[in-house]
């Protein structure tokens, strides 16, 4: 069976605040998902760890990623790895928002209600 592919658009999917200063929308593949998050300078910080490695690509704004004990500094271009179950958060820095694409693997469940309009239907992937 041929899988079917469909194009879609960052700025015309529908995304979710998280809390003051931190929105989010996804998208998926059979193994991966995409989410792109919107921090804002100021925003409250949310240490925290999961079992999904995770790589970050900055595209906009100015970054610290805490991980563990380490701190880095990103702006647009920046690439990261978080290993799983590490301790990590973002603080945003400077006066624009930070465009961030999060790329987890395998899928989160938790994330899944993000790619409800992707519409998978089992038989056609």
């Amino acid at each position: 069976m041929t899988k079917k592919a469909k194009l879609y658009n960052w700025d015309t999917i529908e995304g979710e605040e998280v809390r003051p200063g931190v929105s989010r929308k996804g998208f998926r593949g059979d193994q991966f998902m995409m989410v792109m998050n919107t921090l804002e300078p100021g925003m409250e910080i949310n240490p925290h760890s999961h079992p999904f490695e995770q790589a970050v690509y900055i595209v906009q704004g100015k970054v610290r990623f805490h991980i563990g004990d380490e701190v880095f500094e990103g702006g647009p271009g920046s690439v990261i790895r978080i290993p799983p179950n590490i301790e990590h958060y973002a603080e945003p820095f400077g006066d624009e928002p930070v465009l961030n694409l999060d790329i987890f693997a395998p899928l989160r469940e938790d994330y899944m209600h993000l790619v409800d309009y992707q519409n998978f239907d089992e038989s056609e992937v």
